[in-house]
């Protein structure tokens, strides 16, 4: 194929992508009377979470995956962790080099760790399948392929995201609110000599308020990994607490990640698909409970739709006043963007020249996409949840989305020549 051929195969998805996301986004303005307000949002997040995703995963995974397969699939969670591994390590540079304030420090970290493994690649991946000219074989077994690889990226990010990016964020967080504090004391000392200017420039930067936590509720996330009860997560001032009490924590949300529905529906597609007669029981023209199976893949059809449109108005948010610098988005955008897949597609390229990955060329392409997607939309969710930095939160999410337009554009034609 050409390149113009092969620019057609990569950009279709992507430009679906922002089509339906700058619909969303016209959604939650006042030009549709706030169709998709933050309370809808947040009630429309809830039914994806719970319905429909997991319908799809389980449908999709039922249908294609075998136990052969899930063998041979080892190598995406080591693959997985090592995009956060590598990331936070570029972003902690980052962090040193630019020397940001403390609220946006985990952010950064977080933007450049922390990938969007859950409704872009459901959106992305199999639509490359659709295109006429793809080089991943037929459309339906390629369209099958591509939804099981995309919903197990899917499960592996979302536990990723609530364990290592969850204490990122949330260590810097409490840093801050013990400098709130100590500033907060400080000024309640008569008679006390110091510059109170310089006092709040530690909390903040430039025009950046900081707002008083508001009472518990739950957040809805963009990529339906979690809902999280925000009582649950209260902040000591007092520091960070006990080692026993962190782990205990970690493995608390861990626990929970496992027992949200998308994982639940993970884990039973993959008994589902492994044991032949189970899979005989519900897929199939000859299948006695073939029903089950067929309404749970009308329930999933929902899910891209969905989600797109909640990415696009959840991105919104972000044209708000905010203080990030240029500087710090255009880092964390090459970072996330362009120089993390360059790390990531030689780690890709010597596992499959090691004979350590699957034949499936299609296999290959979502491991190197996972490089190269965009900051997850759960950051903003952590953000709400710990009251720190929530428009620059939203600042850097609409950048580095829009700025992902291009690059995934540009990997994608990149990894179709490569692997054609």
């Amino acid at each position: 194929m050409g390149f113009v051929e092969l620019l057609e195969v990569a950009a279709m998805p992507v430009v679906q992508v922002l089509l339906i996301s700058a619909l969303g986004a016209l959604m939650a303005t006042h030009y549709f009377d706030h169709l998709l307000s933050e309370d809808i949002r947040k009630a429309l997040n809830k039914i994806v979470f719970f319905i429909f995703t997991p319908s799809l995963i389980f449908s999709s995974f039922a249908q294609s995956v075998s136990l052969e397969d899930m063998i041979s699939w080892w190598f995406m969670p080591i693959n997985v962790g090592l995009t956060f591994l590598i990331g936070g390590i570029i972003g902690w540079i980052l962090v040193k080099l630019l020397k940001p304030n403390l609220k946006v420090e985990g952010l950064i970290i977080a933007a450049c760790s922390s990938g969007n493994m859950g409704n872009l690649p459901i959106v992305v991946v199999p639509a490359i399948c659709n295109e006429k000219g793809s080089p991943f074989g037929s459309r339906d077994v390629c369209h099958n392929n591509a939804l099981s690889y995309a919903s197990f990226s899917m499960a592996l990010g979302g536990i990723f995201v609530w364990t290592y990016t969850f204490q990122t964020i949330k260590s810097r967080s409490m840093k801050f609110k013990a400098l709130e504090a100590e500033a907060a004391e400080i000024l309640k000392v008569p008679n006390k000599d110091f510059d109170a200017n310089a006092e709040t420039h530690l909390l903040k930067d430039n025009d950046s308020e900081i707002e008083v936590p508001p009472s518990a509720h739950y957040i809805g996330d963009t990529e339906n990994q979690i809902i999280v009860d925000q009582d649950q997560c209260n902040i000591s001032k007092k520091g960070t607490g006990s080692l026993w009490h962190r782990m205990v924590e970690v493995i608390s949300h861990f626990l929970a990640e496992l027992m949200s529905p998308p994982a639940i529906a993970t884990f039973s597609g993959f008994i589902f698909g492994a044991v032949a007669w189970l899979r005989n029981i519900i897929v199939g023209d000859n299948a006695p409970l073939r029903v089950i199976q067929d309404s749970l893949q009308l329930l999933g059809n929902g899910t891209i739709p969905c989600i797109t449109l909640l990415l696009g108005g959840n991105l919104t948010q972000g044209f708000k006043s905010s203080s990030v610098k240029p500087l710090t988005l255009i880092s964390i955008i090459i970072a996330r963007l362009f120089l993390l897949p360059v790390i990531g597609l030689f780690i890709v390229r010597a596992a499959a020249n090691l004979g350590l990955l699957p034949v499936d060329p299609l296999f290959q392409y979502v491991l190197v996409m996972q490089y190269a997607m965009p900051p997850a939309m759960n950051i903003s969710t952590m953000a709400q949840l710990f009251d720190v930095g929530n428009e620059e939160c939203s600042v850097i999410l609409l950048w580095t989305y829009s700025a992902a337009v291009i690059a995934l554009t540009a990997w994608s034609t990149f990894l179709l020549w490569l692997l054609s």
